[in-house]
């Protein structure tokens, strides 16, 4: 089975079925054709511009058809796109084109990018630019996203792929011809990937403008959507749509709800597989790093509940804080072993967490059980360690979120004289809507006393981004004199 370029299976897909939708973007949508074109004719300005083979593209473009123009035009030239935040901080921007040191930009105001080409976004490139097929060119990387973890310090992760694949191979995600929706910010990880790998395959991707919950429903129902990718932020503003309202929409297209990028509760999870089956559900955790990943269906997590999936043998071990490998049942932090001989990304800007025989950390906690599945605590560091006792952010999280008045939570550690640290709960809600004393109670009805916060503060502002990502290191900086 030979290779094929990502440029070569776009051009295909073109030529095979032209008219067939191949992007939408709330009113704008491309067809293949008119993507090839205008990816054939950007490529070209970006080589005349001095893009060249392995050189990053920064682009800083919000959920549009025009995110697919850019990404594509950058494999036809053998780039590697590398997406960022259209609202990204100028700090941590200019951190980010340090690190990536793209001759070119796009959507990156001029002023932050001296010395590189920047070109704004909804840039046209010249008419008379040829729009027809380039030379074949294989991107050594098909894309590099950002990370910036807790302590705020940008870094690049490299895929370890170029931007080719199988002729043959069946989709990653999704199925061959059909339609993703895709309701999450391109720039995260997951969005690349179910998007790009949909796109790839032949399927109409949908995507929104930004999340919404009816929105998202809607366009699974109109576009007759086989596959979504979600996070649980958005799974539980999905669920909490009056239920005349959410169940007036067609899901019965959907083939797969796919669910990642945060935990989910338990109850969250429930409820789902209650409204579709299943079957349907189905929840991956990787890193971005890709060294081993475990995917696990809604039929296998009723009998492993609260469990992530089981790894592939010899990808998975659970060691203490000496690196010794843990049994069964005993939580530690959880580190991966990748069974391809090549590398499956490069970090630029960071040093991985390893260990002799080719082990990696991404800072998870976590057990396996019995039958190898493996269920994930928290975050290394943002573990609260109050009077003596561990305790898990996600786990009071998610006690609290389950009370309807609750739109966000964010669960940290603040020092404590007496304690240590006290855990301290940042929650989107109306202080009329429901009373400290009240989210206490709520909270002693779910988890053990020791985790119950002994201070709980209101906000008005979101606490996570539209990718379900949650900032808890920032959070306690910020409260920390």
């Amino acid at each position: 089975m030979g290779m094929i370029s990502f440029s070569q299976r776009l051009t295909a897909l073109a030529d095979a079925d032209p008219d067939r939708p191949a992007i939408t973007c709330g009113e704008r949508s491309l067809t293949r054709a008119q993507l090839e074109s205008a990816a054939n004719r950007l490529a070209r300005d970006l080589g005349s511009g001095g893009v060249g083979l392995g050189d990053m593209v920064t682009i800083a473009l919000p959920n549009s058809t025009d995110w697919f123009v850019a990404v594509a035009a950058c494999w036809k030239v053998g780039a590697i796109p590398q997406p960022v935040s259209a609202r990204l901080p100028e700090p941590e921007l200019r951190a980010i084109l340090e690190l990536a040191d793209p001759p070119a930009v796009i959507g990156v105001p001029a002023h932050l990018a001296p010395g590189r080409r920047s070109l704004p976004a909804g840039y046209q490139p010249d008419p008379a630019l040829s729009d027809g097929p380039l030379p074949d060119i294989t991107s050594p990387a098909w894309k590099a996203p950002t990370s910036g973890g807790s302590t705020g310090r940008p870094k690049l992760i490299v895929s370890g792929d170029p931007a080719a694949s199988e002729e043959d191979a069946p989709p990653l995600f999704g199925v061959a011809d059909g339609c993703m929706v895709m309701p999450a910010p391109l720039y995260h990880n997951g969005p690349i990937v179910w998007s790009c790998s949909a796109w790839l395959a032949g399927s109409h991707v949908v995507v929104l403008p930004r999340f919404d919950a009816e929105a998202t429903l809607a366009a699974i129902d109109h576009y007759r959507g086989d596959t979504v990718y979600l996070v649980p932020t958005m799974m539980k503003r999905i669920w909490r749509l009056p239920a005349e309202l959410r169940d007036s929409y067609d899901t019965s297209s959907l083939q797969a709800v796919w669910h990642l990028a945060e935990p989910c509760p338990e109850w969250l999870k429930q409820v789902w597989i209650d409204w579709l089956g299943p079957d349907r559900v189905f929840e991956l955790y990787a890193g971005t790093e890709a060294q081993a990943a475990t995917i696990i269906t809604g039929t296998e997590w009723l009998a492993h509940r609260r469990s992530v999936g089981r790894p592939a043998p010899g990808t998975v071990v659970i060691r203490d804080a000496e690196g010794n490998e843990l049994p069964a049942g005993q939580q530690g932090e959880v580190w991966l072993h990748s069974l391809r001989a090549e590398p499956t990304y490069r970090y630029v800007g960071a040093t991985a967490r390893t260990l002799p025989g080719g082990w990696e950390s991404l800072g998870d906690m976590g057990w396996l059980d019995e039958d190898g599945y493996l269920y994930l605590g928290d975050r290394l560091q943002d573990m609260i360690l109050t009077g003596g006792a561990n305790v898990y952010p996600a786990e009071v999280e998610a006690a609290l979120a389950e009370h309807p008045a609750v739109r966000s939570v964010a669960v940290i550690g603040l020092p404590d004289a007496d304690m240590g640290n006290i855990v301290h709960a940042i929650v989107e809600a109306d202080a009329e809507s429901v009373s400290e004393d009240e989210l206490l109670a709520f909270a002693a009805e779910r988890i053990a006393r020791y985790k119950v916060p002994r201070s709980i503060e209101y906000t008005d502002q979101p606490l996570r981004d539209d990718a379900g990502k949650l900032r808890r290191g920032a959070l306690r900086a910020q409260r920390i004199p």
